[in-house]
């Protein structure tokens, strides 16, 4: 049992190399930002991004690897996930563009995952080595607590986007109802000055 738990130790460790880098920012109109992450040959990535708020809920996006060589391109996109090996190791950037846009500013979300997700799985049960009941119930509990996370993420995301818009229309609306109210009074008024008009008294000319 000792040794299980040691070895359930060793295992948790390791999952901590897992890097996931999650980012929610600003994007102004006509501007762009680029995010630079140092990564290892032969590890895992998992970029996502969503748009948030802002315009028609989209945004240019590109990846490039440390030399220069373009991974993933993708113009007025909401949202997207890309996966993909590094081969080499360095700089990779991760460019967000808002350029083609002439006022509206964005708030986007990026979340970029940086090794293996399944370290927890892989670290308990090297070789042939039996996984005990209690190292099945970390990986259990590792991987609902890692799907609960993601769960809540997309969830805030779409709340946050679903709130905003209901903004939008209720701002929409707001000025549709003062639109027509001013429009109402006028017209009272204009009728009122024209019922005047003709039961006014009017003197004859001599």
């Amino acid at each position: 049992m000792g040794f299980a738990c040691v070895h359930l130790l060793i295992a948790l460790l390791h999952v901590g190399l897992v890097a996931s880098i999650e980012l929610t920012f600003e994007l102004p109109d006509n501007q762009h930002q680029c995010f630079y992450e140092d990564i290892k040959a032969g590890v895992d990535v998992v970029l996502e991004f969503q748009v948030v708020t802002g315009g028609q809920y989209d945004v240019d996006m590109t990846l490039e690897d440390p030399a220069g060589r373009q991974l993933y391109k993708d113009i007025k996109k909401q949202y997207d996930s890309y996966s993909f090996k590094t081969e080499t190791p360095g700089t990779y950037k991760a460019c967000f563009s808002n350029e083609f846009s002439t006022f509206s500013h964005k708030i986007v979300y990026m979340d970029w995952q940086i090794g293996d997700q399944d370290n927890l799985k892989k670290a308990i049960t090297p070789g042939i080595h039996a996984m005990s009941q209690l190292e099945n119930s970390a990986v259990a509990i590792g991987e609902r607590l890692r799907m609960v996370d993601d769960y809540q993420t997309h969830h805030r995301l779409r709340e946050a986007t679903g709130r905003k818009r209901a903004e939008q229309l209720n701002e929409r609306v707001m000025y549709w109802s003062l639109g027509q109210t001013a429009v109402v009074v006028l017209i009272g008024i204009a009728q009122v000055i024209l019922l005047r008009s003709f039961f006014s008294d009017k003197r004859p000319r001599y």
